[in-house]
Order: structure tokens, then sequence, then C-alpha cells
């Protein structure tokens, strides 16, 4: 009887010892598809690693850049795995907030685009890893443009885009020439407005830091955004952003559209749009030089440097991001619906190439992109459609209210750029870039 009892109880301490060594990883992420279908795979890592348990806090765009903000720069340590993106990546990375990210062989990291890699790299050190990137790429109804005789080019000029959208706009019939982003915030109306200034030869700030938004390029970039999108764009403009315009063009309502190159898979899916087989691709149009005038941003994964949990998150953020993971994706559920924007493999793959049509623009958009030189003059920031500082997030929020006012019609783009430059150079002066 003793040998019997301390059996059970040997079995229970082994037990005990067993659930205390399970690590829980407790992730932040954001509430879209390719993050949903994350957690439902999730149950793979958690098979092959059953001394971790994975804990998900999923959030909505704005409020997971809040929490892990707060989170990260109090060392609130709530989180083992955050997702974040090319804009907190570099400033998080430079001030030692996040953990180094080591990969293996196996997980080959030379496989990933060179623009991903170095967008999340500081001092040639990965601090995050791109779960699925994206760039901006001009996508229109190919149907429209034949019938008005225009063969889009596949690098086109705004130009061009503005004589075809006069050309296609027809309200009587539900077609507007244009769509474009229009509501304000930094990651909103001003992600696109920045590569319509780059392309015009503008930037945020010189050399020296000063902000630079009463410059001739970006009155020239934002009296010609205004004037498109007020002669050949929807009503209330002002208050489209990515969702907004996305359902109006797979109803067909849009002539074209420049927006992210994740678009593309949504507006060719018939299971969506309802002109799924009219769509085309072509790169973002450009104006004075075609430097910056495609963004680049990727979805990442990273581990915060105060983690207690680094071994295990290692794994989880090397598995997620891995060759790995994009095939249980295309086994699971087709490889139209793989992360796409990170690895040359997935566009090396036959099968990826015949579900996704728009793989090759979306690549050359991709691999075209340099946040490390994506402005005519030079620039002392790092990023495309925003500056790499702390200061930009609220630089960008009220210049986007502000250009979003000019769309309106509620004041001037003049007057909009006016306030715009003195609320930048009030930010920048406080946060002592220069007196």
């Amino acid at each position: 009887m003793k040998f019997k009892l301390s059996a059970v109880v040997a079995a229970s301490l082994l037990a005990t010892g067993m659930a205390q060594a399970a690590t829980e990883l407790v992730i932040a992420t954001v509430n879209n598809g390719h993050m949903i279908e994350m957690q439902k795979l999730g149950k793979h890592f958690e098979q092959a690693n059953p001394d971790i348990k994975l804990k998900w806090v999923t959030l909505e765009e704005g409020t997971l850049r809040q929490r892990v903000t707060t989170d990260i720069a109090t060392k609130g340590g709530q989180f083992d795995v955050m997702t974040i993106g090319m804009y907190e990546t570099p400033i998080w990375g430079k001030k030692g907030w996040l953990q180094e990210v080591k990969t293996d062989a196996a997980y080959d990291a030379d496989d990933l685009l060179p623009a991903m890699r170095n967008g999340l790299s500081v001092d040639g050190k990965l601090f995050a890893v791109p779960f699925y990137g994206e760039s901006s790429m001009l996508m229109y109804r190919k149907d429209l443009a034949d019938k008005a005789g225009v063969k889009v080019a596949d690098k086109p000029s705004w130009n061009d885009i503005k004589d075809l959208a006069a050309k296609i706009h027809d309200p009587k019939n539900g077609v507007y020439g244009i769509c474009l982003r229009g509501k304000p915030g930094w990651g909103d109306n001003m992600a696109f407005l920045s590569t319509l200034v780059n392309t015009h030869g503008g930037q945020w700030f010189d050399m020296q830091w000063k902000p630079q938004l009463e410059s001739k390029p970006w009155k020239d970039a934002i009296n010609f955004y205004v004037d498109l999108l007020k002669s050949y764009g929807p009503p209330g403009s002002s208050a489209n952003s990515f969702n907004e315009i996305l359902a109006l063009t797979n109803e067909g309502k849009c002539g074209m559209w420049v927006d992210a190159t994740i678009a593309a898979s949504f507006v060719s899916d018939p299971k969506q749009s309802k002109v799924a087989d009219k769509m085309a691709f072509a790169q973002a149009p450009t104006m004075v030089t075609p430097k910056g005038a495609n963004w680049l941003w990727a979805w990442s994964l990273a581990i915060p440097s105060g983690s207690k949990k680094v071994d295990a998150a290692q794994k989880f953020v090397t598995w997620a991001t891995s060759k790995d993971y994009i095939q249980l994706v295309a086994k699971t559920n087709g490889w139209g619906a793989v992360p796409t924007g990170t690895r040359k493999s997935t566009y090396a793959s036959a099968e990826f190439q015949k579900a996704a049509r728009f793989a090759a623009a979306e690549k050359a958009a991709i691999d075209s992109a340099n946040p490390n030189d994506s402005t005519l003059p030079k620039s002392p920031y790092v990023g495309v459609q925003f500056a790499a500082i702390p200061e930009f997030q609220a630089i960008g929020v009220t210049v986007g209210q502000q250009m979003s006012a000019a769309l309106a019609g509620k004041t001037t783009v003049d007057a909009a750029l006016k306030a715009s430059q003195a609320a930048a150079e009030r930010e920048m002066r406080k946060a002592g870039y220069y007196k």
C-alpha cells in the first residue's frame, strides 16, 4: 500500500512539475484575417511544443498600437510577443526595447525579401520578423480602360492617371474615375499622401530636421490630390479609408485605386468582388521622381527586451514567419490565402503565382521600395510613408486632419499646409531637434 501511495504522490508531483514547466506566451496581435488564421493554426505549434501554451490578445489596429507602445515604454511586461510595424521596429530597436531575433539555418533569413529584412533591422540586426508585408500599387478596371482606348503602362505617371480618370468617370452610372484615401490619420490618408509628396520631389524634414510642409513639392502634390478627387472621386472622399474604398471597388464603383498591395488579393477574389475578372495591376504612379512613390510596410512579430520567456518567444516568432508556416496555410486554405510580401520562395512558387495573378506586380513594388532612400533631396529619417521618429505619430495625425479638411473644402490647401507646418515646427522644437 505504501509503495502504491508513494507512486501516486510521485506521479502527482511529476504532473504538477510538468504543468508548472509549461510556458505561457501572451501574444498581442491585430484583428485582421491573416492574424486570425495564425491563431487557428497555433494548435500546430502547441502540438510540436507541448511545453509552450499560446494566449492571444487580439485588438483593433489603433488600440493595439496604444497598448503595445504603453507596455514597452513602461516596461509593463504584459506581452511576450508583440505585433508591430516598420514604424516602431527601428525606433524601438535603437532604444534597446526589443530583443534581437536570432534565426537558424532552417529559418533561412536570406530568403526574406531584402526590403522587409532591411526595414526591420538596425545595424544589420533583425529586431522583428515579417508576418506579412506590403507595398502600394495601382489597381484598375481594365474593361473601362479598354473601352476608353487606353493601355495602362506598367509604370504609369500621375498625369496618365488623371487623364484616364477623366475618361472613365461616369457618376451617373455609379462609376468614379479614381478612389483614394481621405480619412485623417498618420497611417491613413498620410500613408498615401507621403508617397504622393515623395514622388513630387518632396520630403517631411530636411537634413536639419526642419519640416518642409510649405515647400513647392507639398503644395503641388496636395493641390493635385484635391483637384483629382474633387473632379473624379466619389462624394465624401474625406471619410474614406482602406475598408470603405475596398467595398466601393468590390462593388465596381472605382475605376482606379492606389493603395496597399494586400488589397489585390481581395479585389481579384470572385467571392468578394463583383469585378474580380476585370481588375488589372500596375506600379504606383510617379511624377517628378520614382523615389518613394510606393510605400513599404510589414506587420511583424517582435519580442520585448524585458521578456522572461525569450527562448519560447523566439521559437514562436520564427515558426509563424517560416517557410513551413506558409506551406501550412497553403495546405489548409489554399495558396491564395498565404501571407504575402515576406519571402522570395513564396513568389518562386508556381502554385502561388497561379493563385495570385497580382504576384509579379506586388513583388516589383516591394522590391523597389527603399526606406533608407525614399526622397529626392537627402532626408535624415528612415521610412517611405512615415518618418521613423517618435514625434511623427502626433505630427502625422495633425497634418492628416488638415489634409482631410482641405479635401472636404473646409479650408484651402495653402491654409492647411501653413497650419501643418506650424504644428510640425512646434512639435520638433519641443522635442529638441532644433531651436
